[in-house]
């Protein structure tokens, strides 16, 4: 539950909530509401309906005010980016690069694809639901290819690589991804891929599922799924914003910094515990679920094995890839 604006902040600050983390959004919404009411004081014989346009005009100029929080963009800008439909996204132009090699994602749904379309569009899961081995053990042999192998020291411990589905990450992630995309489904045993999709191979090749793929990982699927948090921390309406100040300058401590500084009641939802304040899980959290488990798995970043320093865990150390450039233009 929020606080009160005049409550103390949750943070432990010791100063009021207006004051601390109340969101650049709610300020600017009081500060608006203040506004209005000096308008009206000072006013006494305007109307309802000439308050009311007044409001609006302001409202809308702030709105479209570039504000430093969200490093220049305007509130209109990061509500579209918040709300707006994928195919509606303002001020970045996504695009379907050519060659897909170094994106994990998309070579394991080659994998999974090529095997369907030599047996009729389909072929047998395990007794768990999971792909079969042949599959898992031809994903594990591309691992080479991809530019997160220099960072890798064991297979056992890969998220690339796996003696089966469970053990293997990105490759499951992968495929729930094409189920919720629409690409392939499960039924009496086996997977199928749709007649649909099975067309748009045969003519597009991979590069037809890229959107769908990508739009389910940032719209559909559930970031939390693969670790084991109980918080309720959904950071999937700011990941354009998170890659656009990851493409930025790529500085890990710096990202998170920005994120919390434009969206300050994700703290809310992330208790301080014995182990870590507020902000360090949910840095923790945006390093797992975005970076690690986004990012890297689409072949946008590289991420290096976890550091510790004097025994202090340090941030991820991240290497902006270039089918990250390829993938979003920004325009703003």
């Amino acid at each position: 539950m929020k606080p009160g604006r005049n409550e103390l902040c949750p943070c432990s600050s010791g100063k009021k909530y207006k004051h601390c983390c109340m969101n650049s959004i709610s300020k600017q919404h009081v500060s608006m509401l203040d506004d209005i009411k000096q308008v009206a004081a000072m006013n006494p014989n305007l109307s309802i309906e000439e308050l009311n346009i007044i409001a609006q005009q302001r409202m809308k100029a702030a709105n479209e005010r570039p504000h430093p929080d969200f490093h220049g963009l305007s509130p209109t800008q990061i509500s579209n980016w918040i709300c707006a439909p994928f195919k509606e996204l303002d001020g970045v132009k996504i695009s379907t690069p050519d060659d897909l090699n170094a994106c994990p994602v998309m070579r394991y749904l080659e994998l999974i694809l090529d095997e369907a379309m030599q047996s009729d569009g389909s072929f047998k899961a395990t007794s768990k639901g999971n792909l079969p081995t042949k599959i898992v053990k031809q994903a594990s042999e591309l691992l080479p290819e991809f530019a997160v192998s220099q960072f890798e020291r064991d297979i056992s411990i890969s998220e690339y690589a796996g003696s089966n589905e469970d053990k293997f990450n990105a490759l499951h992630y992968s495929r729930i991804l094409a189920e919720i995309a629409g690409i392939i489904y499960r039924r009496s045993g086996r997977y199928h891929v749709k007649k649909a999709a099975q067309k748009q191979y045969r003519t597009h090749g991979i590069q037809a599922f890229f959107i769908p793929m990508l739009e389910s990982a940032t719209t559909q699927y559930n970031w939390g799924y693969l670790d084991g948090w109980d918080h309720d921390v959904d950071l999937r309406p700011f990941w354009l914003f998170m890659l656009w100040r990851m493409q930025k300058h790529g500085n890990t401590e710096q990202f998170i910094d920005e994120v919390i500084i434009a969206f300050p009641d994700l703290l809310l939802s992330c208790p301080e515990d014995k182990y870590s304040s507020p902000s360090q899980l949910l840095g923790i959290m945006i390093e797992s679920r975005f970076i690690k488990r986004f990012l890297a798995f689409w072949g946008f970043v590289t991420v290096a094995p976890l550091r510790y320093v004097h025994e202090l865990r340090m941030p991820d150390k991240v290497e902006i890839q270039p089918l990250m450039k390829l993938v979003f233009q920004f325009d703003v």
